[in-house]
């Protein structure tokens, strides 16, 4: 099921400082009703007497403590609501005076385009996994990171962004609940960036999500594959396709864009008469092209893994099949792999990915040598996926062994496998 998309995508200059993001109607105009209010309670008094309270002794019609007087004030109010009541009823409603715990609301002045007060329902968490959602991810509409959106959180509303990093910063910056970011292919492995801003921000993994690729050639209405001199993507869209390209008899220039959908909505914008574009086929639909070649990847087993970031993290559990996401780096360098490999090992923990990343604040090591002089290793930070939950005991004793190895470890998120049937992608 495919996310409501806006028609404009979130691009960095617009979020680079926090800004208020909840959009409330105006307050309606109240009128003023003080007289109204005087002719009443003028018409209450001929039933019963008041006196003005003093400091030492609440007086009304002859009631002595305070809440004999506080309970007829309350008849008083109410006596006044029946009348105004009974008023409008006679005048068709117009003019309502608004009541509120039995009071008249009196507004001496004009509201008309005033915020609305910020309520507890404003402060409550966002909706459980799985429910609607405000979901940033990178590209336009069309893009696969909307499928995925789409498919991780049904019925969500689709936030698109130009990077990114933009998507990590909507989702701290309350914009968005959450975000969908791929993390790796099948065919052309890590996208080694998201990996870095995983580092950089303090987002949580909160679950996964696996969705086949399947690639579209589009071009505008009327144009056939002879006529065509170029052909538009994103770089692994483009390499994932190259002999197919071949078969197709197609001697075109490949150029690489920032993604598949932003492809499909350049040719379309600008009329490109002898650029074609791969795509999804919801990018044809939505950009009013025609798909002269479906399903044109080279290997249908073609698979992009996402995952969903939030600003919390989720309750891990052990009745449902869980995944963990770490990262750590030591001082002694790769030396120590082999130890932190065997914490799991040893307890039976299979891992799913392993992913080294230079590490920025230290990209060199030095290490003397008397004999050969001093040796230059680069530093790196390692990525492990494992297939165990954080309230698993294996897992809990497996990262305390880790932690005794390493001189940095984190948690990116503990979090529900994706186990949906998986098929080659056919449509």
């Amino acid at each position: 099921m495919h996310c409501v998309a806006p028609s404009s995508s979130i691009s960095l200059k617009s979020i680079t400082a926090p800004a208020a993001v909840i959009n409330r109607p105006s307050h309606a105009k109240i009128q003023c009703v003080a007289s109204r209010f005087d002719a009443a309670a003028a018409a209450s008094n001929q039933q019963l007497s008041t006196a003005a309270p003093n400091t030492s002794n609440f007086a009304l019609g002859g009631i002595k403590s305070r809440s004999d007087w506080q309970s007829s004030c309350a008849i008083l109010a109410s006596k006044v609501e029946s009348q105004q009541q009974n008023a409008d009823k006679s005048t068709g409603g117009a003019d309502k005076i608004t009541v509120v715990n039995g009071h008249t609301s009196l507004d001496l002045v004009a509201i008309n385009n005033l915020p609305k007060p910020l309520t507890i329902a404003d402060l409550s968490p966002a909706p459980l996994h799985g429910s609607t959602l405000r979901v940033a991810y990178q590209g336009v509409p069309g893009a696969y990171s909307e499928a995925a959106a789409g498919k991780a959180y049904p019925n969500c509303e689709a936030i698109p962004c130009d990077q990114f990093e933009v998507a990590f910063q909507a989702v701290e910056l309350w914009i968005a609940d959450r975000a969908v970011l791929p993390v790796e292919n099948s065919l052309g492995g890590s996208i080694h960036r998201n990996y870095d801003l995983l580092l950089r921000h303090r987002l949580h993994i909160v679950g996964e999500v696996q969705l086949p690729v399947h690639h579209c050639l589009l071009a505008l209405p009327g144009v056939r594959k002879e006529f065509l001199n170029r052909v538009i993507s994103h770089p692994q869209a483009l390499s994932q396709c190259e002999a197919t390209l071949t078969k197709l008899g197609l001697n075109v220039t490949r150029e690489a864009v920032d993604d598949t959908a932003g492809a499909a909505e350049f040719v379309a914008a600008n009329n490109l008469r002898d650029t074609a574009a791969i795509a999804s086929a919801r990018a044809a639909e939505l950009y009013g092209m025609n798909i002269l070649a479906d399903g044109i990847q080279d290997d249908s087993s073609n698979v992009t893994r996402f995952v969903m970031l939030a600003r919390e993290p989720i309750i891990p559990r052990v009745d449902i099949p869980f995944k963990t996401s770490i990262v750590f780096a030591h001082e002694q360098g790769t030396s120590v792999l082999f130890k932190v490999l065997s914490a799991f090992a040893f307890r039976n923990i299979s891992l799913t990915k392993i992913e080294s990343r230079p590490h920025r604040n230290r990209p060199i090591r030095l290490v003397g040598d008397e004999n050969v002089g001093t040796a230059k290793h680069f530093e790196y930070l390692f990525y492990v996926d494992f297939e165990a939950s954080m309230a698993d005991v294996r897992a809990q004793n497996a990262l305390a062994e880790v932690q005794e190895f390493t001189s940095f470890l984190r948690v990116l998120g503990s979090y529900p496998m994706d186990m949906t049937p998986w098929s080659p992608s056919s449509q």
